[in-house]
C-alpha cells in the first residue's frame, strides 16, 4: 500500500481521491494530486501545522464544487 504522507488522515483523504479518477505524482519534495478538471494541490507530506490536515480537505472541496 502506497503512503502519501505521514499523517493517516491526509494519507486515508489522498488515497480515495486517487481511487476515485485523481491522479498523483511525486515531485522533488512533495506529491501532486491532479484533480480530473486538471488543478493541482500539494500534498503535505510532513506536517509543520496541526490545522494540515483542515486545509489540505478545504483545498480538495474549493476544487470539487468548483
Amino acid at each position: 500500500m502506497k503512503r502519501y504522507s505521514k499523517d493517516k488522515d491526509i494519507n486515508n483523504l489522498v488515497r480515495l481521491l486517487v481511487s476515485s479518477g485523481w491522479n498523483y505524482k511525486n515531485r522533488k519534495k512533495h506529491g501532486v494530486i491532479l484533480a480530473p478538471t486538471g488543478k493541482k494541490i500539494t500534498v503535505p507530506s510532513t506536517l509543520s501545522d496541526y490545522r494540515a490536515y483542515k486545509n489540505f480537505s478545504h483545498d480538495v472541496r474549493v476544487i470539487q464544487q468548483g
